[in-house]
């Protein structure tokens, strides 16, 4: 199983039978761990807006999970306009390709085919930056705000915008993968959910291993932002997201703001690229 970044993102814009109805898009959200796999579908509205949201498992994906899920849907494939991916997990992104370019007969673009570049200044190295950071970054970008994006994924990564340009970022670990890692490799611990604890020492293992993953993501958090701070000078709003970021977002000293949707946000701004 890939321990690749956490995000596989599909956008699909598609409008209704009457010109007076909503657009449509369909979000996937694929956080790959050791375990299940599953993902968090998003319908979203003409004024951008999630109406409705659905969890399916994607351990095994093939075409017919895929077409009993779009069955469900109840989606049209002749009124679908556009198709979009943000995708780091090429082996679920080329079923899912696969699927809706058949069914559409459109073609399938990933955000990094597309002119990012038109969107957003990018001093790291383009190649090596997954798509999924990228997206977030624009989904932020503007002329007068400094952000760091804190996403909880398979990796941990901070990513780094000043104004409208994205300077690179860190990759910390993830969360969900060292907890299994270490219950894998050392036998006495088992597998452990993490959760928001008040004391440090422990007086048990499992105890113990929550303080121990608990404070010390939180005082990675704290440290690695003020260490960006101090490099670059300058001050940013924190933003976080990601399968643990409502765990963290109120137990660290870092004043931040919750945005669960920052992905969304940004493949809705690339997808006007398609034309």
């Amino acid at each position: 199983m890939s321990f690749n970044l956490s995000l596989f993102e599909t956008s699909i814009s598609a409008n209704k039978n009457n010109s007076n109805s909503p657009f449509w898009s369909l979000n996937f959200t694929i956080p790959y761990g050791v375990c299940e796999i599953q993902s968090n579908g998003c319908l979203i509205s003409l004024n951008e807006k999630i109406i409705k949201k659905l969890t399916i498992s994607t351990k095994d994906i093939n075409l017919a999970k895929l077409d009993k899920l779009f069955f469900n849907f109840k989606i049209d494939y002749k009124n679908i306009k556009k198709i979009l991916f943000c995708s780091v997990v090429p082996k679920s992104f080329n079923v899912i390709k696969k699927f809706l370019s058949k069914k559409t007969k459109l073609e399938c673009y990933e955000v990094k085919n597309l002119d990012l570049k038109s969107l957003i200044k990018i001093k790291a190295n383009y190649n090596q930056v997954g798509s999924d950071r990228l997206t977030n970054a624009i989904s932020l970008m503007n002329n007068k705000n400094n952000y760091i994006i804190l996403d909880f994924g398979t990796a941990t990564t901070f990513d780094v915008l000043i104004k409208n340009t994205y300077t690179g970022g860190i990759i910390a670990p993830g969360v969900r993968l060292s907890l299994n890692t270490l219950s894998d490799k050392a036998t006495l611990i088992p597998k452990i959910d993490l959760k928001k604890i008040k004391n440090v020492v422990g007086n048990d293992t499992i105890s113990a291993v929550r303080s121990g993953f608990f404070w010390g993501y939180a005082g990675l958090i704290d440290n690695i932002i003020n260490l960006i701070k101090k490099e670059t000078r300058k001050s940013f709003k924190v933003i976080i997201t990601g399968g643990f970021s409502s765990l963290f977002k109120n137990s660290i000293k870092t004043k931040v703001n919750h945005n669960k949707d920052i992905t969304i946000d940004g493949l809705i701004k690339i997808s006007k690229l398609i034309k």
